[in-house]
């Protein structure tokens, strides 16, 4: 199950059916099955308390993602600050919803084994993106 929640921010303009399909193609094309993944839209302050409190980082970020899959059953909570995708969408001059888009599935390709901050790690990680924004785009 695939639930959607806000934190001091109010609730994104997304399509809870149309993401949660999404979600469950991308993981099959993973050879995963979607369990409990659990999204919580907040603000930069919101996130940044739980990057200090869990991670110990002192720093603003646009997801964090807490891993608890068994298996290949996908599960996880995902922390997404708004602030910081509206701020990464200016700044990489994407459409806000693009850029949303592409950190709601970010968090489930991590939750798919896909890392990102090793040599050669977020090369890997922006094909993967890229090829679930391509599957997005044949979903209505």
């Amino acid at each position: 199950m695939i639930t959607f929640q806000t934190d001091d921010i109010d609730m994104p303009a997304i399509l809870p059916q149309r993401i949660t399909e999404w979600v469950k193609q991308v993981a099959a094309s993973y050879q995963k099955r979607v369990g409990n993944i659990a999204y919580f839209f907040c603000s930069d302050k919101r996130i940044l308390e739980v990057n200090r409190e869990y991670l110990q980082h002192d720093y603003y970020t646009d997801i964090i993602t807490f891993d608890y899959c068994v298996g290949n059953r996908l599960s996880g909570d995902l922390f997404i600050s708004l602030d910081t995708v509206r701020s990464n969408a200016e700044l990489f001059k994407q459409p806000y919803e693009r850029e949303l888009h592409r950190v709601i599935i970010h968090g489930v390709l991590h939750l798919c084994g896909i890392n990102d901050k090793g040599p050669g790690e977020r090369e890997i990680m922006e094909a993967a993106e890229n090829k679930a924004l391509a599957m997005l785009d044949g979903i209505e």
